[in-house]
């Protein structure tokens, strides 16, 4: 199988080898990737931790003075090129962190040490920094992803393509984002690393609890290759509860039934609730998990995981801290009854031991059960409609917009002037693109698919009305005019 090229003309290769792309990953799911390579005696440790960095720059019309006509450029190259304002003079340090697990690896490696980490890159930061030149950046990962020295040390996670929120982008373009990001990876770091994706991230944590999009979300993943979940403590309850997970630190499965009666599950990772980027940045989840023992699940005697994810660069604690910590903890850990470990690593382990799949314990987004109480799977999604605005009149904490990494973010109240334009371009996109059948190796539909999803980045909405969502606005404007230029005519 050829390599992919990175680009094709101006636009990132986002889409035209899918066939390939599943090929591969269909692939990776059958080989032992990790667990021989990473050395650890699983029969042997106390507990394990494992961590993840989410790293993210969106797209923003910045690149001129009118924000009709300037270029769409990544937010790092604005601050970078325009450090005099606000916290804009951290634009330095924030390449040093994209970089750095890079150049941390291998030394530790060379040390003789056992380091871990999880790496979770937006394909708008990956693009961004192509574009700006900082190419050594691309190149210090490629080192640890594709050096057979390093990369049992390093686990990419798949995610949204433009970090996209789950539980408010529409099912059919979330999917696409899913797959966007699987070619451009393939593009940047070879067939071989895309073997080796097998966990999702998705953006700020936002797992959708509306049950048709659950299930959507969950079978997009299962459909894409995808083997393990990461899913924050608090937007999941245990099946026949309304309770959170009892035992956060061992795998469970996320199983998800839609209003026409079907089932989606895949493995979740439970992340834990706290200051996410203060846990990380002073690795507390290791000094969490020298507290704790083996465990029983289902006869087998397991380590706990204790997993946490926090953004890679945000904060002093995490640009400043995060470094000299992770230096001491990987040291102390390596070959110690508590070491790192990334999850497939940690699962790889767990199912030689003899779990199997079905010992999980289940978890569901919030509030399915009050819903299933009400009606059963394959009364139909009108049905579900009803009961669900039963529960709001009943109960006015009762939700259908997913949870987050924090309990009291909305991803729809307040944003209808953005949400708008955001349902009219993937309006557009599905009628004059998706239903017609273009060809996703067409150049237009790269171009098109590039703006789409480049306009449902969760920034948009994050940061509260203003100058963002003038920004969301405008890209919406643009993959609009795009779609019906290219394609409204055909």
């Amino acid at each position: 199988m050829n390599p992919m090229p990175e680009y094709i003309g101006d636009v990132p290769n986002l889409s035209g080898q899918e066939a390939d792309v599943a090929q591969v990953v269909a692939r990776g799911r059958e080989r032992e990737l990790f667990a021989k390579q990473g050395g650890v005696d699983f029969s042997a440790i106390r507990a394990a931790t494992a961590i993840a960095l989410h790293q993210h720059q969106p797209l923003i019309p910045a690149g001129g003075a009118d924000l009709r006509t300037a270029a769409l450029i990544s937010n790092l190259q604005y601050m970078m090129e325009n450090q005099h304002i606000g916290d804009n003079h951290n634009a330095p340090t924030f390449v040093w962190c994209y970089k750095r697990i890079g150049e941390f690896v291998p030394q530790l490696i060379g040390e003789g040490h056992s380091p871990r980490c999880m790496l979770e890159y937006s394909g708008t930061l990956l693009h961004g920094l192509r574009k700006m030149g900082e190419h050594h950046v691309i190149d210090a990962l490629k080192t640890v992803t594709c050096n057979p020295d390093y990369n049992w040390a390093v686990e990419w996670l798949g995610m949204p393509w433009g970090h996209a929120v789950a539980p408010s982008t529409p099912v059919q373009d979330y999917r696409l984002h899913v797959r966007a990001f699987q070619h451009h990876f393939a593009a940047i770091f070879g067939w071989e690393a895309l073997e080796r994706v097998r966990g999702f991230s998705p953006s700020e944590m936002a797992l959708p609890n509306h049950p048709d999009v659950a299930y959507a979300f969950v079978k997009t993943l299962v459909d894409c290759g995808y083997q393990w979940v990461l899913v924050q403590e608090h937007t999941v309850h245990r099946v026949g509860t309304e309770q959170h997970p009892e035992r956060p630190h061992i795998p469970h499965r996320l199983v998800c039934t839609n209003s026409h009666g079907e089932t989606a599950s895949i493995i979740a990772i439970v992340k834990t609730q706290g200051s996410d980027t203060k846990l990380v940045a002073q690795m507390q989840p290791w000094y969490e998990a020298q507290g704790l023992n083996r465990v029983d699940l289902a006869g087998h005697s397991i380590p706990p995981l204790v997993t946490q994810i926090a953004d890679g660069e945000n904060g002093g604690v995490m640009m400043n801290e995060f470094p000299p910590k992770f230096m001491e903890v990987v040291r102390a850990a390596s070959h110690s009854a508590t070491p790192l470990m990334n999850a497939s690593e940690y699962l790889e382990h767990l199912f030689a031991s003899g779990v199997e799949l079905s010992d999980l314990p289940e978890v569901q987004p919030l509030f399915h059960d009050r819903i299933w109480s009400r009606m059963q799977p394959g009364d139909g999604p009108e049905k579900l409609d009803q009961v669900i605005e039963e529960l709001k009149r009943e109960d006015g904490r009762f939700h259908m917009e997913g949870g987050s990494w924090t309990s009291d973010l909305s991803w729809v109240k307040g944003y209808e002037n953005v949400l708008g334009p955001m349902e009219e371009a993937s309006s557009c996109f599905n009628e004059n693109v998706l239903r017609p059948g273009v060809a996703t190796d067409h150049p237009a539909y790269r171009n098109a698919l590039f703006h789409l999803m480049s306009s449902q980045t969760s920034c948009y909405r994050y940061w509260g009305q203003g100058l963002w969502t003038d920004y969301g606005r405008e890209i919406c404007r643009r993959a609009i005019e795009i779609i019906e230029q290219d394609f409204a005519k055909r």
